[in-house]
């Protein structure tokens, strides 16, 4: 049976999102008729925030109008929603401190985050194969069930999984290491398995229509540029893989934004030293995940089962090292 459509109320004990846009309509807009509404309304633009946060590009092909009139729409919307105005550092400090964090399963390593992955923003934890990428991912997916006051946000999951490593049985452990119902905990997991890049796109459009039904507020791509960096190869294809690439990111961070929701990636690396990353290996990607992940974490191992985790970027954190242990329960101190 399907899911009844709900709010993106948060549960009782949880914050209200700082985001939350006032009801209007979008036929309410001035220059946005029936026809046109219904148009956003199939593109994915259902409410202001949605619209709001959209650029004129986007919605000007979605609505089948010209660029002016998209960017008046969207001012408008702006203006109703609260939103792309100047406020004060105050204003901007009290909403930031209504922001969400999940915590990690490992205290040194929310320490190392600030307290948390924090919501509204790209974390991006990259390393070589067995680092434990994956395994964060999998542990952040369950611990944002847990209440508010355990470290979660009592709220589901979209996984957009790329290279087939999703393991239920893994969310089993998991799970009962924190003491969830496992198929409780399964069932609020919505997993896609992205066949190529412009299906793993498509697929944060579909997480957009999911989040109007269930209480998503974590978006995982595990990994984020495999299929980027296979279909686009060689020097000449080097510019439209980076630029599907921003598109992308952007989409995620336009859906953390709109849903005050958390952006988890993994990202591959390759044999390229880098002097930030204190090993002989570098994250792909370049300047374009670079620039939009927000808190940037490399991965690499320790004597087993630790694992060393360094923040080497961040707006507002210095760098830092953190110690944690991969477990049969998952990610532990």
């Amino acid at each position: 049976m399907s899911a009844k459509p709900r709010p993106r109320a948060t549960e009782p004990d949880e914050e209200e999102s700082p985001n939350a846009p006032p009801a209007v309509a979008l036929e309410d807009l001035p220059g946005v008729g029936g026809a046109i509404a219904d148009k956003l309304r199939e593109a994915g633009y259902t409410d202001l925030m949605e619209l709001a946060v959209a650029s004129p590009g986007d919605v000007a092909e979605a609505a089948e109008i010209g660029t002016a009139t998209a960017q008046k729409i969207i001012s408008e919307a702006r203006r109703q929603a609260d939103v792309g105005g100047f406020e004060s550092g105050v204003t901007l400090l009290e909403r930031r401190q209504k922001l969400g964090r999940v915590t990690t399963g490992a205290k040194s390593l929310d320490d190392l985050l600030g307290g948390g992955v924090e919501t509204q923003a790209i974390t991006e934890f990259s390393g070589e194969f067995g680092t434990g990428k994956t395994q964060l991912a999998h542990q952040i997916a369950v611990n944002i069930q847990l209440p508010v006051d355990q470290g979660g946000l009592a709220s589901e999951t979209v996984y957009i999984d790329t290279e087939s490593t999703f393991r239920p049985e893994r969310i089993v452990d998991m799970a009962k290491g924190v003491g969830l119902d496992p198929q409780e905990v399964l069932g609020k997991i919505h997993i896609a398995r992205a066949f190529n890049s412009n299906h793993q796109m498509l697929l944060v459009g579909k997480a957009q229509e999911l989040a109007r039904e269930r209480p998503i507020r974590l978006i995982v791509v595990d990994s984020l540029t495999a299929h980027f960096r296979s279909e686009y190869v060689g020097r000449g294809e080097l510019a439209p893989r980076q630029q599907l690439l921003n598109r992308h990111l952007h989409e995620l961070l336009r859906f953390g934004t709109t849903y005050n929701a958390a952006i988890v990636v993994t990202n591959q690396v390759s044999a390229r030293p880098d002097i930030l990353f204190g090993d002989p290996t570098r994250p792909i990607g370049g300047n374009i995940v670079a620039h939009a992940a927000t808190y940037r974490i490399y991965l690499r191992k320790s004597k087993p089962p630790k694992r060393i985790a360094r923040l080497i970027d961040s707006p507002n954190l210095p760098e830092g090292e953190a110690v944690f242990s991969l477990t049969g329960e998952g990610i532990r101190e």
